[in-house]
């Protein structure tokens, strides 16, 4: 297993890749794709069952962005994972490229197309539920923002869920506080969340989204629960470069050649 140091500076090299693909595609959702850089590295460095070679094998693991609008950093980890080439990346929302704003699952190592928020909670419970019926061993993983919790439909899928006892069901979820137009307290509060998730009868742990001992640690506290599970992950919009930490117009904003300057420094 990959040392914390050693995805430390995968984190930083994906964080640099988002950045220029963004700048080149002048293409936004760079603050809500750094948010989730260590998570997905954690997943797919440590956690996910996957292949490169043989990515449709059929005992993988599923694992869906709900947020798809952070696609530049899936489409980055999945190139550190050989998945994808350099070239397909320097393509992103160019003429000629296969990688579009939103993952499509056309594209090699991705299960499903995304971006339209809160429908990917329903299509993990019915993947869950396929590997149920087929007695199959996989797990399935979804990635949802804080803003999804906005929407009814992830709360009725979160009730099936916990009805259909898919502890095969592993949701992260980027709680970085701030949707695309404001403060999450101020657009529509979400707290008690944690008490919320418990409540519809799901193993909840909390994690700092940013340190991968404590998503590690996080996820093996609820592994052998006979629930489904979710790790609320503490985040940053914007994590990594100081002007975009917090900071609401990240979320669509498209950095300019100084913008591009001032964050590599910081990512150095």
């Amino acid at each position: 297993m990959r040392s914390d140091k050693e995805l430390g500076k995968i984190a930083t090299k994906v964080r640099k890749e988002i950045l220029m693909m963004s700048y080149k595609a002048q293409v936004g959702h760079v603050g809500s794709s750094f948010s989730i850089v260590e998570i997905l590295i954690e997943l797919y460095f440590r956690i996910l069952r996957v292949n490169p070679i043989h990515p449709n094998m059929a005992y993988r693991d599923r694992f869906i962005l709900s947020k798809g609008h952070a696609a530049p950093a899936l489409y980055a980890v999945l190139k550190e994972k050989g998945f994808l080439s350099q070239r397909e990346l320097n393509l992103y929302c160019c003429d000629g490229g296969v990688l579009e704003e939103h993952p499509n699952h056309r594209v090699k190592g991705i299960e499903i197309s995304t971006g339209s928020l809160g429908h990917g909670l329903s299509i993990g419970i019915g993947m869950a539920l396929a590997a149920k019926l087929k007695k199959s061993t996989f797990k399935v993983f979804v990635l949802l923002s804080d803003a999804e919790c906005d929407e009814g439909q992830t709360w009725e899928a979160i009730l099936s869920a916990a009805h259909f006892n898919l502890d095969n069901l592993i949701v992260y979820l980027d709680y970085n506080k701030v949707q695309a137009l404001g403060k999450k307290k101020d657009v529509l509060n979400i707290e008690p969340l944690t008490n919320k998730w418990e409540t519809f009868g799901w193993s909840v742990a909390e994690a700092d989204g940013h340190d991968f001992k404590s998503l590690h640690n996080a996820y093996l506290s609820i592994l052998q629960t006979g629930n489904p599970k979710v790790v609320i992950c503490h985040t940053v919009r914007g994590k990594g470069v100081s002007f975009m930490e917090h900071v609401t117009q990240w979320h669509y904003l498209n950095p300019t050649k100084q913008h591009v300057k001032k964050a590599l420094r910081e990512l150095r």
